[in-house]
């Protein structure tokens, strides 16, 4: 080469630099991992289920854990050992400040009430985001995750596990394939909740306690409205009081109702009603515990409906204990097979159960379909199936945007709409004004304006004001 131009000398010294800095795997050895093939993951949250998602995304140290966030330093203590290296903040804001240049993707792992804000701040620095379900405490907050996912282009992934489990996929083939003909009921059910419901809160009871001197409670509530502490808020048990968590269905609902979310590909529920379980006072005296979520709950949704034969879907959801009607013809234990819950798909040609992610999936009558085996999903089944779905997101993150995970929040974010629909719902049930229940009523939902059209008082739970000075 003779007479090089000064741009074709740096373009051939940067390219004969990258080939000394990313080293192939063949060169390393067997088993051994480039350093640039490694993810850095920021973990906010580190209690609780953040165990599961911190441990399956880590990997054994296939991909790195380079920052640390919890509010509560008794939650943080083991991963704060194990991970000397990572700085550790109480703030995500001053996580993603300080340390945000490290940090390729954040998993987010903290009570409902926080999920949008971490996730929507994490998305603006372009950083790929993992967020435990449901995806959003309100549905406002889920439109905008939605969108925000898309214009930031970063991979998104929620913390719905089993929509990467095989049996999930099998049941979407038996869907679609009409195997039980066009679906016109869903039932789906759960034991939960499994912490107190329908109890008189410490807030309305006027009770407090010392705040622990290893907790930043402030930031604990976050965008919840100011109140004094008590440990029957935290840890876990905040998923029953409305502050902070969305109760049983915003627990169990992104496992259960996302099975027939994608094999019936529902769009926007055009209304929602609901019944719940009364808690009494004293003697024909009902009790009003209006920061907390009801002890159990019937939810039901309507969607539209592209078969002609079927003019409405229609979605149940019992939690509490309470369960659907038994089918004719069916055996109790083929249908309420699993402690955790489970689902049924009623069709015009027969019908199809499965239990927690769809798990365990049977055609019914048994005797109908006794030589009918079940089809091969026709989706590509997920490596490590449910245990695999903190991995997927990882490897889809060293792709890149478009790069498939099994619940970005293009998927996602419209299920936990779906979801939280039943919470506006109840809340609209146990609302008062003037010391009457004047939302017990069918409410009609126009999904593309966010908006109930026939309750206006509803309309105040589809976005909720944040406190603290925290915005979206």
């Amino acid at each position: 080469m003779t007479n090089p131009t000064r741009r074709k000398f740096l373009q051939s010294s940067a390219l004969t630099a990258a080939a000394f800095y990313i080293v192939p795997r063949h060169v390393l050895g067997k088993g051994y991992v480039a350093p640039s093939d490694k993810l850095n993951i920021a973990a906010i949250g580190c209690g609780g289920k953040a165990d599961f998602n911190i441990h399956q995304a880590y990997n054994g140290g296939t991909d790195n854990i380079v920052a640390l966030c919890d509010v509560d330093d008794r939650q943080s203590k083991k991963y704060r050992d194990q991970f000397p290296k990572a700085p550790y903040f109480q703030d995500y804001r001053q996580l993603l400040d300080k340390a945000g240049k490290t940090v390729d993707a954040v998993i987010v792992t903290t009570p409902d009430h926080m999920h949008a804000p971490i996730a929507m701040a994490a998305m603006q620095l372009g950083k790929h985001v993992y967020v435990e379900k449901p995806l959003t405490h309100d549905i406002y907050e889920a439109r905008m995750l939605t969108e925000a996912a898309r214009k930031y282009k970063v991979v998104t992934q929620m913390g719905n596990q089993g929509s990467s489990g095989d049996d999930t996929r099998v049941i979407e083939t038996v869907i679609q394939k009409g195997m039980i003909g066009p679906v016109h009921t869903v039932y789906c059910w759960t034991n939960r909740p499994v912490w107190p419901q329908g109890v008189q809160s410490p807030k309305d009871k006027g009770e407090k306690q010392p705040v622990p001197a290893e907790v930043n409670w402030p930031l604990w509530l976050g965008t919840a409205p100011t109140r004094d502490y008590h440990e029957a808020y935290m840890p876990f048990r905040w998923r029953g009081y409305w502050d902070f968590g969305t109760g049983a269905l915003g627990d169990m609902g992104c496992h259960f109702m996302d099975v027939p979310f994608r094999a019936l590909k529902l769009k926007y529920p055009t209304s929602v009603e609901c019944s719940v379980g009364s808690v009494y006072a004293d003697f024909f005296k009902e009790a009003y515990f209006d920061d907390v979520c009801p002890p159990s709950s019937a939810i039901h949704l309507t969607f539209p409906s592209d078969h002609k034969k079927v003019k409405e879907i229609r979605l149940s959801w019992f939690d509490g204990g309470i369960r659907p009607q038994l089918p004719e013809g069916v055996a109790y234990e083929d249908v309420f097979q699993s402690i955790d819950g489970g689902m049924l798909f009623i069709g015009t040609k027969g019908m199809l159960t499965g239990g927690l992610f769809g798990g365990n999936p049977k055609l019914l009558p048994t005797a109908r379909f006794a030589n009918t085996a079940l089809p091969t999903p026709e989706k590509p089944l997920v490596e490590g199936k449910t245990e695999g779905h903190q991995q997927q997101w990882v490897k889809a993150c060293k792709q890149g945007y478009g790069a498939y995970t099994s619940s970005s929040f293009d998927e996602a974010g419209p299920l936990t709409e779906t979801v939280l629909m039943g919470n506006l719902a109840t809340r609209s049930y146990l609302a008062r004004e003037d010391g009457k229940f004047t939302g017990r009523k069918k409410l009609f939902w126009d999904g593309n304006a966010m908006k109930i059209t026939n309750y206006d008082y509803a309309n105040q739970f589809v976005r909720r004001q944040y406190n603290g000075g925290y915005t979206l």
